[in-house]
């Protein structure tokens, strides 16, 4: 309650008026106050808080916009039908310069409103609103204007001729609301078709390494183009059945992963599949049921990957040209060449996550090519000498 100050309820010259709330009670943090039902007043410039008819001239309180931080709604822990609502301010330090007010010293960084009747207007969005613009620094709240004039008086808006220009106003502002948001939205697919064709000239770029791109040049680059995603995420909506739609999900998967999955060794596990697929598709995201389906139908088309399942249950996403025999024989190469190996060890050498590396070791020591040692020290795997004794 410290940056509340005291002031009477004229608005200052290039203040307006947003919204009026009323049954309003202040909080100091938690801490109730003697405020209570009271009319709470939404200015470009501040909160002003006043008793009874808060239109007529009288001391009221207010609280500088530049004070909040941000804002929040406290969730109700009670039970009935109460419409009470609570909003809590966070707020910035007491400038020197305030004016006196209500409390010296508070002990909390916020307050709390706790609108009795609910709220009527959109309070929320519109202190939002005021927040951004930021007009207190455009005009800065004077008591008077520049003619020596007395700054207007607030006027309740009352009868049916104030209803229906209260409804044209919030009309008028959804308009405007809309209209800037298609503005948005038509820049943002300019932008993102640009996006799209740097991303293939990247692409084209590192396919023929030309122009002597480095090998950091590259790295590079494929970070760039892992953050773009994918520029037409296939989704369900364009396909009139179930089967068509995990094909050609399927298809656009292979593509997009065949890459990944060849730098981590040719095998990556579908946890780690859903999380870089969905990062990429950006706001189509895929379900996991899809994702698995998809993944499932690889086979079927012949594509570069397909779905690989170990017999503790850990499924994995690897390369079609990679049997079993032949990531038993790599992790086999790879344990005679440390002369025996942990899963941590061979997924730092490999590039690839622990329990990937464990399933590896496993599948392994289950074809006869490792034994293992498991200890306090934890679970070591060597290459099996009773296969070269006999």
């Amino acid at each position: 309650m410290d940056r509340f100050e005291y002031c009477d309820s004229r608005l200052a010259a290039g203040e307006r008026d947003m919204c009026i709330e009323r049954n309003v009670k202040l909080y100091d943090g938690d801490l109730k106050t003697s405020f209570e039902h009271g009319e709470l007043l939404l200015t470009t410039h501040r909160l002003v808080w006043g008793h009874n008819d808060i239109s007529q001239e009288q001391t009221c309180l207010s609280l500088p916009l530049k004070f909040i931080v941000y804002m929040e709604e406290e969730q109700s822990s009670g039970f009935g039908f109460s419409k009470s609502k609570k909003v809590l301010l966070h707020l910035t330090e007491p400038t020197r310069d305030k004016t006196s007010g209500p409390c010296l010293k508070s002990l909390y960084d916020y307050v709390k409103l706790s609108f009795k009747d609910g709220l009527r207007n959109d309070f929320i969005g519109l202190l939002q609103q005021s927040i951004e613009m930021r007009q207190w620094e455009k005009s800065p709240v004077v008591p008077t204007n520049a003619a020596g004039q007395q700054n207007r008086v607030i006027k309740p808006r009352t009868g049916i001729v104030g209803i229906e220009r209260s409804i044209q106003e919030k009309h008028k502002q959804t308009d405007q609301n809309i209209s800037a948001a298609f503005q948005d939205l038509s820049k943002l697919m300019t932008m993102a078709k640009d996006m799209v064709n740097v991303a293939k000239n990247i692409s084209d770029k590192i396919r023929e390494k030309q122009g002597g791109i480095t090998e950091d040049e590259t790295v590079r680059f494929k970070s760039y183009l892992l953050s773009l995603g994918i520029d037409d995420p296939v989704t369900r909506d364009s396909f009139r059945s179930e089967t068509q739609f995990h094909k050609s999900l399927a298809k656009q998967l292979a593509d997009f992963l065949k890459q990944p999955v060849e730098e981590v060794g040719g095998m990556m596990s579908l946890a780690d599949v859903y999380c870089r697929v969905n990062r990429a598709r950006g706001l189509e995201l895929l379900s996991p049921e899809d994702l698995l389906t998809a993944c499932h139908t690889m086979a079927g088309l012949g594509l570069p990957l397909r779905l690989h399942k170990f017999d503790s249950g850990v499924m994995v996403l690897q390369l079609s040209s990679q049997n079993s025999e032949a990531v038993v024989a790599a992790t086999e190469q790879s344990i005679r060449d440390l002369g025996s190996i942990s899963a941590e060890q061979l997924a730092q050498e490999l590039g690839i996550s622990v329990v990937l590396a464990k399933e590896r070791l496993l599948a392994t020591e289950k074809a006869g090519k490792a034994c293992r040692d498991d200890t306090i020290e934890g679970l070591h795997f060597y290459p099996n000498l009773f296969l070269e004794k006999v």
